[in-house]
This record gives C-alpha cells, sequence and structure tokens, in this order.
C-alpha cells in the first residue's frame, strides 16, 4: 500500500487546514451504493450528463454527448492533493464556435473512501460552455481539473459541495487566453471538510477571470480555500468574491492572491474577502494579497470579519419574523454576492435552495458547554 504523504501545517499554504481524516478515508473500502437522486438540474435544454460513483463512470446512468472518457492532458506535480487525481478522467474539448446543446452536469457520488478522478476543458475560438458539478455522497473525493481557454472561449464551471460528511478537495490550474472569459461558482453546503486550490494564468489580452464562493460550516466543519490569479499580459481583469459564513466551532479560511507581471499594464483586479460569524466560538480567516510589478494598474482589495447586525434582526422581529428565520434571511443576502456570479437561472436557483436547506438542517450539533462559558 502507497503511503499517504501530506503536506503539514508548519506549511504556510496549509497552515489551517486540517487532514487529519484523509489517512482513514484512503484505507476505507467503498460501498459502491449509489442514491437514486442525483440531483440533476432542470432546464429547457438537456445536455450531456455524467455519474460517477467513487471516481467511476457510471455508463448505464450517464449521457456522455460530447464529452469523453479516458487519458487527459493535465498535471499537477506541484501540489500534493492535486497529484493524486492521474491522468484519466473525463474531457470535454470544443472546437471553433462550438457549444455543448444545453447545460452539461457532472455528478461525483463518493461511497465512504477516497477517490480521485481528473478533467480536461479545453474551449477553441469563440466556443463557449456551462458546466455544473455536484458532489454528494461520504468519503474523499479529490479532484484536478485543467483548462484551456484560447481567443474569445467562455466557461461557467459551478460546483455545489452537498455531500453528507467526507472530505472534498479541487485543484483547478487554467489557462485563458485573449478576449476569454472564465467564471468558476462554488457552494459549500454540505457536511464535509473542503479544500479549494486553484492557479489561474492569464495570457491573453482583453481577458477575464472570476472566482466566486459562498463557504457554509458549523459543528466542527473546516473549510480552506487558496486561490492565485496571476495576470501575464496588459489588460486583463479579474474578481475574487469569496463569502464564508461559520457556526459553532467551525471554521473558514481563505487565502486569495493577485499577482500582476510587470509588463501586465492596465490591469484591472479586485478581491472582496467577507466573512460572517454566527457564532463567536467559531473562527474565519481572511488573507487577500497583491503582487504588483507593473505601475499602471487599478487592483484593489477588501477583507472584513463580523457578526450579524443587531439593528437589522430587531427590525425583522419587530416585524414580526421568528429571530432563527430573520438570522436565516440575512445570512442568504450576505452570500448572495458570490451565488449571482452564476449565468443561468435555473442553476443559481438550485443553488439557493441549496442554501435554504442548509439553513433548515437540524441544529442538533450543540456548542460544549465549557466553549460556551469561555465566549459569552
Amino acid at each position: 500500500m502507497t503511503t499517504l504523504v501530506l503536506p503539514s501545517n508548519r506549511e504556510e499554504g496549509w497552515r489551517w487546514s486540517d487532514l487529519s481524516q484523509l489517512p482513514k478515508l484512503a484505507q476505507r473500502q467503498p460501498t459502491g451504493v449509489a442514491p437514486d437522486d442525483f440531483q440533476w438540474i432542470g432546464t429547457e435544454r438537456e445536455g450531456p450528463r455524467l455519474v460517477f460513483v467513487d471516481g467511476q463512470l457510471d455508463a448505464a446512468r450517464s449521457q456522455v454527448g460530447p464529452l469523453a472518457i479516458g487519458p487527459v492532458d493535465v498535471t499537477a506535480s506541484d501540489h500534493p492533493l492535486g497529484a493524486l487525481a492521474g491522468r484519466s478522467g473525463w474531457k470535454l474539448k470544443l472546437g471553433r464556435d462550438h457549444a455543448p446543446h444545453g447545460l452539461v452536469q457532472i455528478v461525483h457520488v463518493s461511497t465512504g473512501a477516497a477517490d480521485h478522478l481528473a478533467a480536461e476543458v479545453e474551449l477553441d475560438v469563440d466556443a463557449q460552455a456551462s458546466i455544473v458539478e455536484t458532489y454528494v455522497g461520504d468519503g474523499w473525493a479529490n479532484r484536478l481539473t485543467g483548462m484551456r481557454l484560447f481567443k474569445g472561449a467562455r466557461l461557467m464551471l459551478s460546483r455545489r459541495l452537498i455531500g453528507s460528511s467526507g472530505f472534498v478537495s479541487l485543484t483547478d490550474r487554467a489557462e485563458i487566453g485573449e478576449g476569454a472569459s472564465l467564471i468558476v461558482a462554488t457552494l459549500a453546503a454540505g457536511g464535509a471538510d473542503t479544500r479549494l486550490d486553484g492557479r489561474c494564468e492569464i495570457r491573453g489580452e482583453g481577458a477575464y477571470a472570476e472566482a466566486a464562493a459562498a463557504l457554509l460550516a458549523r459543528g466542527r466543519q473546516r473549510h480552506d480555500a487558496n486561490l492565485a490569479i496571476r495576470h501575464d499580459v496588459a489588460r486583463g481583469m479579474s474578481r475574487q468574491v469569496w463569502r464564508s459564513v461559520a457556526d459553532d466551532l467551525s471554521a473558514c479560511s481563505v487565502a486569495a492572491r493577485v499577482e500582476v507581471a510587470r509588463h501586465a499594464q492596465k490591469t484591472d483586479g479586485e478581491q472582496s474577502l467577507k466573512g460572517l460569524l454566527l457564532a463567536r466560538s467559531a473562527t474565519i480567516n481572511a488573507k487577500p494579497e497583491l503582487e504588483i510589478f507593473a505601475d499602471d494598474v487599478k487592483c484593489a482589495h477588501g477583507a472584513t470579519v463580523g457578526e450579524l447586525d443587531r439593528h437589522a434582526l430587531f427590525y425583522l422581529q419587530s416585524r414580526g419574523i421568528d429571530p432563527e428565520e430573520a438570522r436565516a434571511l440575512l445570512t442568504r443576502v450576505f452570500v448572495a454576492d458570490a451565488l449571482d456570479r452564476i449565468g443561468e437561472e435555473a442553476v443559481r436557483t438550485a443553488f439557493y435552495a441549496d442554501v435554504e436547506n442548509w439553513f433548515g438542517q437540524s441544529q442538533a450539533w450543540v456548542v460544549p458547554s465549557e466553549v460556551e462559558g469561555r465566549v459569552r
């Protein structure tokens, strides 16, 4: 059996991560029992659908369409988790001006163990696609995704992390060409811990990159994100919108970085990292970074962490709204900045439904009395 080598918390990029459950998950045997409901999103035009159970394609429940299953041309040897994904998985390659028929949906089901899978998305000149990935089940889902967008290409990638427990680790590598656009929106609203890693390189003038995420945590759950966007050429634009919500003893940590090369003049980069504490026993870490070597740029970053506005809560309760519903309503508004980035209405509606479900889940987890006493 291969020894699982994991990074230490002594490393700067991993100091907020908790990977302690991964060795146990890597040794388990999967049950292979998939649910009947795959959380499909209904749209007017039904597109390709893939179902992966423990990293293996369930061909009977899939409609492959223009996608392919097999070797992929993406590596992340510099990343300790991404390197585990291997060189096989699914890929979507579209020719010039091409687009899939409808929304591409991919469901990843974990049944109690560890599974690894790679993916490759390559869009030729002026091609476009919208992809939704849904993660369900209980286990360790480890994914590596490579994205390459040529001139004028458009890619919208939306991810729903709604598994009941376990761990989800996502590693992205993206290259964006001239005038191309990449938007990645992520919602973590399940019971699994997460580690989100990404590196995006803007290599064509006028290109656009955006990362938006809503991270919802409760109990002892941990969400950890680390993203870098590099501007290598002039007139590129990037946006990062991170919204973290932490309750009980949970923790949300985001490290977001923008790098501007010396010759990347006229760059427009913006970061917004905001955290909402639903309990003073929770933790939110926010680390925005700008590394700028060009002298004609417009770059900004901001990070705030706070609690729900007591005046707003009082106002809603004075109008007859239940206290818990008032808290949920204000929190929904808080995460809307990230979820409104999703372009397709049906997808956006499904993501908001996941947020509603997160608030509707049983509040059975109770802060231990010794902790409660310290935070009062």
